[in-house]
């Protein structure tokens, strides 16, 4: 493969997601089944792209190879309301998990969602990090989360964050925190290719939740 810059090669991914959901979906319209775009694999290979920070092939583990992990909500053609699941861990008998601890091997925390403009109404993906190990606010909303499960508040092992679907702001809403997030990247697609709106990198070195 020629030799691209990040952004260049996320440009490639993107157009050759895009190319294949809109190949397919007349197909998945004409026999009335859900589209099968792995919106999942994309994303982890797209935040790889950007990032530099390989998988773990064919291994199971975290997403990225130093820990980090990558969620992805999906809006095209979507039935359900979609959202970022299994966002921190619980549940699990893991040493880690069910406390801070588990955000403390777990340098990122990426989320990937491919959705709408809100002003446009064109098909966009973005890409939101977030520095779990300094994160003061996301940190403060998680151990918010984990002290109702030690409290019984809260029975359920999966940590829900809501994004802005189809809204142009950066705020994900939990019930236990309200919080706008980094934006690493953002492409747009207009006239059938798409267009790099916002790549900041120095979100990967000290990007910040804020309370919104």
């Amino acid at each position: 493969m020629t030799s691209l810059t990040k952004s260049e090669e996320a440009l490639l991914l993107l157009q050759m997601h895009y190319d294949a959901y809109a190949k397919i979906k007349p197909f998945a319209d004409k026999h009335e089944h859900p589209h099968p775009t792995d919106t999942r694999g994309w994303s982890q290979i797209l935040v790889s792209a950007l990032t530099g920070l390989k998988g773990y092939g064919r291994g199971k583990g975290p997403d990225l190879i130093d820990g980090s992990d990558v969620k992805a909500a999906n809006c095209w053609d979507a039935i359900d309301t979609p959202r970022f699941n299994g966002c921190i861990k619980a549940g699990t008998q893991a040493s880690a998990a069910n406390s801070l601890d588990s955000l403390d091997v777990m340098p990122y925390l990426f989320f990937v969602m491919w959705d709408t403009t809100e002003s446009t109404g064109f098909k966009r993906c973005r890409i939101w990090v977030t520095r779990t190990q300094q994160d003061t606010e996301f940190r403060a909303m998680t151990s918010r989360w984990y002290q109702q499960r030690i409290d019984g508040e809260i029975t359920s092992n999966n940590f829900q964050l809501h994004p802005p679907r189809n809204l142009d702001h950066n705020i994900f809403r939990n019930n236990c925190g309200i919080l706008e997030y980094p934006l690493l990247f953002e492409a747009v697609l207009s006239k059938g290719k798409f267009n790099i709106s916002k790549y900041d990198e120095t979100t990967l070195h000290s990007g910040q939740c804020k309370k919104a």
